[in-house]
């Protein structure tokens, strides 16, 4: 029983770890490409940012 408690709490910190920086990577603008997260701008990630129309 402890192993298994051990292995989930261990599986629950990496999760929480990478979600954890995945949020505070887009708080501070770092995307997933070259450009910094400014992908509107550069437009060699192949993503097309559109900004909708109030």
């Amino acid at each position: 029983m402890i192993p298994t408690l051990v292995i989930g709490l261990l599986v629950a910190v990496i999760f929480f770890a990478i979600v954890g920086k995945g949020i505070y990577n887009r708080k501070h603008q770092k995307g997933g490409c070259s450009c910094g997260g400014n992908c509107g701008a550069c437009g060699g990630c192949g993503v097309q940012v559109t900004k909708s129309q109030p």
